[in-house]
C-alpha cells in the first residue's frame, strides 16, 4: 500500500513539475526575446547599425544591458524551483484530499452495514442478526454442538407505554439493554427482537442448573428499579429456556418453544420455565399447533374467507374482508387468533401476509372481471411495516395479477406503526403512491394518536367492535361511536363499524352517519364460492 501511494505521489508530482516547468521555460523565452530586442535596439541608437560588432559594442559600455542579460538565467532557476514546489504542495494536498473521501466512504458503508444488522433504538443486534448467529451455530462443523436460548419477556411494557407514552417505554428498553449487556458480556449474544422482547444467547454447553442460575441472573440484573424522568419503574419480567438440539434443530422451532416456555414462566413462581414437551398438553391448544405451522402454507391447509362489508345507507355489497382460516387436519377449522400470535413470534407471518395477498389479488381480480364489484381489504400486521421488501413484493403481485390498486385496501391497526413509525411510514407512502389504500383499524383500542391519522394516507377508519357492540346499552360508547364518526368525516375519511349483530344497531349506525357495517347481522365471513353466491342472491 505505501509502495503504491509512493508511486501515485511521485507520478503526480512528475505531472505538476511537467505543466509548472513549460509555463516557466515561456517565460524565459519571453525574457531572452525580450533580451534581443533590446540589445539590437541599444546597438542602433548607440551606432547607426545593427551588427555582431555594434552588439558586442554596447554590451562593454552599457551596465544596465548587463542587468538584463542575467533575468532569463535567474527566471530559469526561479521556474524549475517554483514548479517542484507548487508540485509536490498540489499532490500533497490531493493525497490528503482522497484520503478523507476514502475514510468517510468507508465510515458511511461501516454505518450502512451496521444499521441493517442492529436494533435503531438499543444498538443491539436484531432479530436477523441474531437467528444468522443461532443458525451459524447450528451448521456448525463442531461434533456434539450444544447451546440455550433464552426469551426476556418485559411483560408491563404495553402497560408503561400507554400509561407515560412510547418516549418513556423507550427509555426503559434502552435500560434493559445497558443492564443485559452490562451483565452478560461476550461470549453471549444479546439481541432485541421485538418491542419488549429480548434473546440471550448462550453458546456454551451449560447443564439444566447452570442455566437456570443464568435465568435467575437475568431477573437479579432487571430486579432494581428504573428511573424514567424521575419516575421509578419496575419491570415485570419472563424468560423462556429452550436448549439445541434437544427441544428443536432449527431456529425458527426453538424461538417458537421458547414463546411457549415463555407463556408458562408467566404463571411460574420464578417467573422462568425451561420447554418441556409436557407444556403442550396443559398449555392452550394454540401453542401445540406452532411446531405444525412451518407446513401449513406448503400443504394448502389454509383458506380466506370473505365477510361482507354493507352500506348502511342503502344496504348494497360494497366490499369484503379477506380473513384466514386454518383447516388443520386433526383440530379442523382454526380461526386467526389461534395461530396468528404465534406466527409474529417467527418470521414465518411474513409468508402467510404473501400468501393473503397473493390470493386476495388473484380473487378480487377475478370478481371484477365477473362484474362483481366488491372491493377487498386485506390486514397486514407490524411485522409487515418492518420488512422494507414489502412495497417491491406487493408490486411484484400487483403486476402478476393485474389487480387495480383501487380494488384494494389495507387495513393496518395504530400499534402496529408504532415499533419504528419512520419506517413504517416510508412503506405506507410507497404503497400508497401504487395507488393503494390504506384503513386504521380497530381504532380506539391503540394509541389513537391524531398525529398519525394526520400523517397517513388513509381512507377509511374502522371501529372496534368493543364501542359497536354496546352502543344500544352504553351511553359512553354511544358517545365514543359519535365522536370517531364526527372526526373521521372532518378528516375526509370513509367509516366502518365492525361487531354489529342486531338490525338497531345498524340502525343507530345510520342515524350517526356511519358509511358501512361488518357483522353477522349483515354477512358472515364464508368460503370464495359461497361468498360470490351471497353476493349474486342479492342482486
Amino acid at each position: 500500500m505505501k509502495g503504491s501511494t509512493s508511486d501515485f505521489l511521485h507520478n503526480n508530482v512528475k505531472v505538476f513539475r511537467s505543466r509548472v516547468s513549460k509555463t516557466a521555460w515561456q517565460g524565459i523565452s519571453v525574457a531572452l526575446l525580450a533580451l534581443i530586442i533590446a540589445n539590437v535596439t541599444v546597438a542602433y541608437l548607440e551606432f547607426g547599425t545593427i551588427s555582431i560588432a555594434s552588439i558586442v559594442a554596447v554590451q562593454k559600455t552599457n551596465f544596465a544591458l548587463w542587468i538584463l542579460d542575467g533575468i532569463p538565467f535567474v527566471f530559469a532557476f526561479w521556474g524549475q524551483y517554483s514548479s517542484t514546489v507548487l508540485a509536490y504542495e498540489a499532490s500533497a494536498m490531493v493525497m490528503d484530499q482522497t484520503q478523507e473521501l476514502r475514510d468517510k466512504a468507508d465510515s458511511f458503508e461501516k454505518q450502512a452495514r451496521h444499521s441493517v444488522t442492529h436494533d435503531l433504538l438499543t444498538d443491539l443486534p436484531n432479530k436477523e442478526l441474531f437467528y444468522d448467529r443461532v443458525e451459524q451455530l447450528i451448521v456448525s462443523p463442531r461434533r456434539h454442538t450444544v447451546f440455550s436460548v433464552l426469551l426476556v419477556e418485559v411483560s408491563n411494557y404495553k402497560e408503561i407505554s400507554d400509561t407515560l407514552g412510547r418516549n418513556s417505554s423507550d427509555s426503559l428498553i434502552k435500560q434493559i439493554a445497558v443492564r443485559l449487556e452490562s451483565a452478560f458480556p461476550a461470549p453471549f449474544t444479546i439481541a432485541r427482537l421485538e418491542n419488549n422482547t429480548f434473546s440471550l444467547l448462550v453458546n456454551e454447553n451449560l447443564d439444566e442448573k447452570a442455566v437456570l442460575e443464568l435465568a435467575d441472573s437475568v431477573h437479579r440484573v432487571l430486579h432494581d428499579v428504573f428511573y424514567i424522568e424521575q419516575i421509578k419503574l419496575a419491570a415485570q419480567v419472563n424468560v423462556g429456556i429452550v436448549h439445541f438440539p434437544h427441544h428443536g434443530t432449527d431456529v425458527d422451532t426453538l424461538v417458537q418453544r421458547a414463546g411457549i416456555a415463555l407463556y408458562m414462566a408467566q404463571n411460574a413462581n420464578k417467573g422462568s420455565a425451561v420447554y418441556d414437551s409436557s407444556f403442550d398438553a396443559h398449555s392452550p391448544k394454540q401453542l401445540t399447533l406452532m411446531s405444525e405451522l412451518h407446513h401449513a402454507i406448503e400443504n394448502r391447509e389454509l383458506e380466506l374467507f370473505y365477510q361482507p362489508k354493507i352500506s348502511v345507507l342503502d344496504n348494497r355489497v360494497l366490499g369484503a374482508e379477506a380473513l384466514v382460516r386454518w383447516n388443520h387436519p386433526k383440530y379442523g377449522l382454526l380461526y386467526p387468533d389461534q395461530f396468528i400470535p404465534l406466527m409474529e413470534r417467527s418470521r414465518l407471518i411474513q409468508g402467510l401476509t404473501m400468501w393473503v395477498i397473493q390470493e386476495g389479488f388473484a380473487q378480487c381480480a377475478e370478481w371484477h372481471q365477473a362484474d362483481l364489484e366488491v372491493a377487498l381489504s386485506i390486514n397486514l400486521s407490524a411485522k409487515d411495516l418492518n420488512n422494507p421488501e414489502l412495497p417491491d413484493l406487493i408490486s411484484g403481485i400487483k403486476g402478476a395479477v393485474g389487480i387495480n390498486p383501487a380494488w384494494i385496501t389495507l387495513e393496518i391497526t395504530e400499534s402496529s406503526i408504532m415499533t419504528d413509525p419512520d419506517a413504517a411510514m416510508a412503506i405506507i407512502h410507497r404503497i400508497h403512491d401504487m395507488g393503494f389504500q390504506f384503513s386504521i383499524d380497530d381504532y380506539g383500542t391503540g394509541y389513537s394518536s391524531l398525529s398519525y391519522l394526520k400523517r397517513l394516507p388513509l381512507k377509511e377508519l374502522k371501529i372496534d367492535r368493543s364501542f359497536v357492540a354496546d352502543i344500544l346499552r352504553d351511553e359512553s360508547d354511544a358517545l365514543i361511536v359519535n365522536a370517531t364518526i364526527n372526526l373521521a368525516h372532518n378528516l375526509g375519511l370513509e367509516v366502518t363499524a365492525e361487531g354489529v349483530e342486531d338490525m338497531e344497531t345498524l340502525a343507530l349506525l345510520k342515524q350517526e352517519g356511519c358509511d358501512l357495517a361488518q357483522g353477522f347481522c349483515l354477512g358472515k365471513p364464508m368460503p370464495q364460492a359461497e361468498f360470490v353466491q351471497w353476493c349474486q342472491e342479492r342482486v
